[in-house]
């Protein structure tokens, strides 16, 4: 039974995300049922792509990229795959009539990291761009439904909070990404000489995105608010942190939220939602 393949597919793309991300995977159960299998779908194929860049270091990650890059057309074209991830993917894809655009540049900024290590001012706005901004508007497209005038009004703040998660990423995960692979994703900045000026013009940048963002976030439709709240609150928390520890912290240590603290702002979430405080 085809149906029974397809839902196998689902339960892959679930497993992923419930495996690679706690705090996503939190943000997913806040959101009406109809959005969650969605967006695990949409999640399975952006992390299995980033593992290829950044985890296969004993495989020819160019051939692999190429490789995944063409399964994910076959599979759009052919409405089918075999890769139970690319299967949920396409079903997404079809139903929502996500734009190859957006596909394309995701894949794009994968192949980036591949060949570029240090990221200046346009090649910086193009990652961003494919690498966040993208996945936001692929599951902006899940919660419009069809409607492309909300989807048009919603556009430019789920790509501002696209912007600052990523932004927030490489501050968190900047250790890791020079000394595993030797990138530096911030134009203009020196690892070595990472200093708390460069820190705070960082922060500031983040800062504006997430103000842009959240004026979207309270436009968007009852049944996704909650779950992008939620994200934007345990980004907003980990920002925090952050933002009060030095610059030369940042370079040593991966900065977190503990569990505990994911569990205080889900709860804290909905209740702002359920008596309407956003």
């Amino acid at each position: 039974m085809m149906q029974l393949y397809t839902n196998t597919c689902h339960e892959c793309s679930k497993l992923i995300t419930n495996r690679y991300s706690t705090s996503f995977s939190l943000g997913i159960k806040a959101f009406d049922k109809k959005f969650r299998q969605p967006i695990y779908s949409i999640y399975g194929f952006v992390r299995f792509a980033d593992e290829i860049v950044d985890t296969f270091h004993n495989h020819d990650k160019a051939v692999l990229l190429d490789d995944f890059r063409k399964d994910t057309y076959k599979s759009i074209r052919d409405k089918i795959s075999l890769n139970p991830v690319l299967h949920a993917f396409q079903e997404v894809v079809q139903e929502y009539k996500i734009d190859m655009e957006l596909i394309d540049a995701f894949l794009d900024s994968m192949e980036m990291d591949l060949f570029f290590h240090k990221y200046e001012d346009s090649l910086y706005n193009k990652y961003i761009y494919g690498s966040a901004e993208v996945v936001g508007l692929m599951c902006l497209k899940v919660f419009c439904e069809g409607d492309d005038k909300l989807y048009e009004k919603l556009k430019d703040p789920a790509r501002k909070l696209g912007s600052a998660f990523q932004k927030i990423n490489f501050l968190r995960d900047m250790k890791s990404d020079f000394d595993e692979r030797g990138r530096v994703y911030f134009p203009g900045i020196d690892f070595v000489r990472f200093s708390n000026e460069d820190k705070a013009n960082i922060e500031a940048d983040i800062k504006a995105d997430f103000d842009a963002a959240y004026e979207g976030i309270i436009r968007l439709p009852k049944g996704a608010r909650l779950g992008v709240y939620l994200a934007y609150r345990y980004y907003t928390s980990l920002f925090d942190k952050i933002t009060n520890a030095p610059a030369m912290q940042v370079k040593q240590e991966r900065i977190r939220v503990n569990d505990s603290k994911k569990m205080y702002l889900l709860f804290k979430s909905a209740l702002r939602h359920q008596i309407n405080l956003f």
